[in-house]
């Protein structure tokens, strides 16, 4: 049985690096961000429409990635990323992005914390509205009733949170 992770929250959270880390702590896969590979072979401006192609890379990425999966799959991000995206910066989301969310499913979040220095990027829109975002994923985890642990620490304590609430969560022994 593998045991899927979203690990999702706002920009430069460190949510790639978690992943990764995750990934090799636990011997198995990991999801890259499928926005960020998009996006930079994107030559124009992100439309709405754009978002939706992003989300459903991303579920392809994540499904190719399972079968080579071993006890768990490490997802960098997730289609609530991409429903907040939209619904920030459109005021809308795409119900097939809704949808989805609904009926694609995870055995646990990991919410990463705005406790990182903001790292700039060409792809990173908001660095001023990090707490903000925040609270809009964690409201969108609890009104979903979704199981998620916040992660918070620099460097290895953040990897050995994640681990931590990993662990309690399936209780596992190491």
């Amino acid at each position: 049985m593998i045991r899927k992770i979203a690990i999702t929250g706002p920009e430069s959270t460190g949510k790639s690096l978690l992943a990764e880390q995750l990934s090799r702590h636990y011997n198995t896969v990991w999801v890259p961000e499928y926005a960020r590979e998009y996006l930079e072979n994107l030559n124009r401006q992100y439309r709405e429409t754009d978002i939706v192609k992003i989300a459903k890379g991303q579920i392809n990425n994540e499904q190719s990635k399972l079968k080579l999966a071993k006890g768990f799959l490490f997802c960098d991000t997730e289609l609530i990323v991409t429903k907040i995206w939209s619904e920030v910066k459109y005021n809308r989301c795409n119900q097939w992005i809704i949808r989805t969310i609904e009926e694609h499913k995870y055995d646990l979040f990991l919410l990463c914390d705005i406790d990182l220095p903001w790292v700039d990027d060409p792809l990173r829109e908001h660095p001023d509205k990090r707490k903000f975002l925040f609270d809009l994923y964690q409201l969108e985890l609890i009104n979903r009733k979704l199981p998620f642990y916040i992660i918070t620490g620099e460097g290895n304590t953040r990897l050995s949170n994640a681990i931590f609430f990993i662990e309690k969560h399936f209780r596992l022994i190491c």
